[in-house]
């Protein structure tokens, strides 16, 4: 029996998710390995890829707004709740497919996701062993020093909530100038580039909040290097697959080429 391991892309609305859950399947395929995607958002309307288990097929968005009169915002928060009344036939669909990889594509909007119990529980039954968050840090919204600690703090509250080990990713690398996307990735590899960045902006309250928020990120250990990957070229797959795979392989690569 396979021991599959579960990676859940996560982050905000526009990060690139869905995007990199595809990537990361060509990827891991083109290297002779199994996976598979679960797509958990029931909002979804243009997916990149077609899902092998689809949300959609239990819970309509559109019919939980017709039948509970709701709008487009109290739906997606029903439907998010209504994710954890399905896992068993998730995960009986899961098991069918008996893959390496089970690629989770995780609702738009993370608060449905990360901020409501249905979320967490979710994670803890679908994959109680080997599951590991791969959470995305949208560089359009990292450009400024306090923009970038905005994305930490979004990142360390998503590995407080769902207790899983976690991979923060710079997503579409490749989306921003090169030279501002190397700023983003030295301000994540030390403390005191990111605190000499948030004393070069203007003083102001957010200013002053966004150095409070540094240092309780820094205290909790949650700074950590990001790893930049793009759908182009398929950058920086790799690196996150070595990530991976020292998390739960000892670093042994189990790539069969």
């Amino acid at each position: 029996m396979k021991e599959e391991i579960f990676i859940y892309f996560i982050g905000t609305a526009g990060s690139g998710k869905s995007t990199l859950t595809e990537t990361v399947k060509k990827w891991v395929k083109l290297r002779g390995l199994d996976a598979i995607i679960v797509n958990l958002d029931p909002g979804a309307e243009n997916l990149p890829y077609t899902p092998d288990i689809d949300i959609r097929d239990w819970i309509s968005l559109k019919e939980v707004m017709e039948t509970n009169k709701l709008g487009p915002n109290g739906a997606q928060i029903a439907c998010a709740d209504m994710i954890a009344l399905n896992t068993d036939e998730i995960k009986k669909s899961i098991e069918h497919f008996k893959s390496d990889y089970i690629l989770v594509d995780t609702p738009g909007q993370l608060e449905l996701f990360v901020f409501r119990e249905s979320g967490k529980y979710t994670v803890s039954f679908l994959s109680p062993e080997k599951s590991i968050i791969c959470y995305l840090i949208d560089p359009m919204l990292a450009r400024t020093a306090s923009g970038f600690v905005s994305q930490l703090l979004l990142a360390i509250t998503t590995n407080f909530r769902l207790s899983q080990p976690q991979i923060n990713v710079l997503s579409k690398a490749d989306m921003v100038p090169k030279k501002e996307s190397e700023i983003i990735l030295k301000w994540s590899k030390d403390p005191y580039e990111i605190n000499e960045a948030l004393m070069g902006e203007e003083p102001t309250i957010y200013r002053e909040m966004s150095e409070g928020i540094l240092q309780l990120i820094k205290d909790f250990g949650g700074h950590t290097a990001l790893i930049p990957v793009s759908k182009k070229n398929q950058y920086g797959i790799n690196d996150l697959y070595t990530a991976i795979q020292l998390q739960y392989a000892g670093g042994e690569d189990l790539t069969k080429d």
